[in-house]
């Protein structure tokens, strides 16, 4: 009997015992394509000899110096790595364990920040509809996944929720996709004048939503009137880049497709490739400098930041992605990966929309292509796909509720960048396998 508290207490998960390149292999030796890098995390796959050789030897030298007492060396230069890297005026890095903190640290710092330079009535963040910051209570409240917020929802800050600029769904007939989006915009601003423009302080958002609707971006120059909005107002742009960015659009930082930067970013996941548990929150020198000539601390930590093993194989991946033109080729493989699922899905009954960027892409799954109609939510499409891509030798990420919370069904892909061109033929046969089940 296992003593290990699992995801789900109505199944047990077979035992992973090795990874190598693409592949997971459990205990009986069955081969799994890691076609959604767990949830988009092992972007340079399992196994890379360099950054395990980083791993070790930061570990014989210094496994671990509480920030509250010194910095370390793999974290000052994991520092410098991405500030060369980043987009806009970001210019200091805050290194946590992960996506949840970053978020969560990313709130706590643009309501600080407006006490520091004397605006504390600001205090009302504004979010998304069907977006996913986290499992923290504060990142909970700003994700704006019904499912997921309901039975905590008393337990929750009050964050207001505006539409997520989701075309396939949202976008009228006989509207130009620029229209739309300069629409879907224009509820931040409603909003904020709704509010009250001196009260908000920050607008939160994913440039690609991964989780909860399956890889949709904005369509163009919907961020870049979201920018102008947020500068009108004095509201702080955080973006959300903990499952797309890293290079897993085919831009390091996923912004870049959408020409503008942000004021605060967050990144995890594929930060450590999953060879640590490790993630960032990135500010401008505007916010560091407010704090740094005011009180001079950012009241908010945890044990772990800036372990110094984590940075270290944080810094080997950066150098992998930076060196090896790693984020051109997950560009180059995610637009054949997309070609083929168009060519093999485009026409299907059952698939409504193909999208994404690079090697993060996402299929929905509907009942009824021409009305879009999704499947029942009793039919449990997203969980039966799950389980047969599985028992098929794939890992990919189906979840249920993408509409919202409640109807709609989308298989997220997220494949190691080293992914080789016969390996988009293995995701698409096992795709069709499970899409025949699921829906059978």
């Amino acid at each position: 009997m296992s003593h290990v508290f699992p995801r789900s207490m109505k199944s047990s998960p077979p035992r992973a015992v090795r990874g190598e390149g693409c592949y997971l292999y459990d205990d009986t030796g069955k081969a799994y394509f890691d076609g959604s890098g767990g949830a988009a995390v092992s972007c340079l796959g399992h196994g890379d000899p360099d950054v395990i050789a980083a791993v070790q030897k930061q570990v014989q030298s210094l496994a671990f110096a509480h920030t509250g007492f010194f910095t370390s060396e793999p974290a000052e230069e994991l520092a410098d790595l991405l500030i060369s890297k980043a987009p806009g005026d970001l210019d200091r890095v805050y290194l946590v364990s992960g996506g949840s903190e970053a978020t969560e640290a990313a709130i706590k710092l643009a309501r600080q920040y407006y006490i520091e330079i004397g605006q504390p009535q600001r205090r009302h963040v504004i979010a998304r509809r069907q977006s996913y910051h986290g499992n923290t209570l504060g990142a909970l409240a700003a994700g704006g996944n019904a499912w997921r917020r309901a039975q905590f929802a008393p337990l929750l800050i009050d964050v207001s929720h505006i539409a997520p600029c989701y075309e396939y769904v949202d976008r009228h007939d006989g509207e130009s996709a620029y229209d739309y989006g300069q629409r879907a915009a224009q509820e931040l601003e409603d909003e904020i004048l709704r509010l009250g423009p001196d009260t908000v302080m920050a607008f939160m958002a994913e440039p690609v939503v991964g989780a909860t609707m399956g890889a949709v971006p904005a369509v163009e120059g919907y961020y870049r009137r979201i920018r102008e909005i947020c500068d009108t107002y004095g509201v702080l742009l955080i973006l959300d880049e903990v499952m797309c960015g890293m290079g897993r659009t085919g831009h390091l930082f996923a912004c870049e497709a959408d020409e503008i930067a942000p004021d605060i970013l967050c990144i995890a996941k594929g930060l450590g490739a999953g060879y640590q548990p490790i993630g960032a929150m990135l500010c401008t020198r505007q916010i560091y400098e407010a704090l740094e000539n005011g009180s001079g601390f950012f009241q908010h930590g945890h044990t772990y930041l800036g372990h110094p093993v984590a940075a270290a194989a944080a810094a080997a991946v950066f150098k992998k992605l930076d060196s090896q033109n790693l984020v051109s080729r997950a560009a180059m493989m995610g637009e054949k990966l997309h070609t083929a699922l168009v060519e093999r899905f485009g026409q299907h009954p059952f698939i409504g929309d193909i999208r994404g960027r690079g090697m993060f892409q996402g299929l929905e799954i509907v009942a009824d292509r021409e009305t879009k109609t999704p499947f029942d939510p009793d039919r449990k499409v997203s969980a039966r796909f799950k389980t047969a891509a599985f028992e098929a030798g794939l890992v990919c990420y189906p979840m249920a509720g993408t509409r919202d919370g409640k109807y709609g069904d989308h298989v997220l892909l997220a494949p190691p960048f080293i992914m080789e061109d016969e390996q988009v033929t293995e995701i698409t046969d096992k795709l069709a396998q499970a899409l025949a089940t699921a829906t059978g």
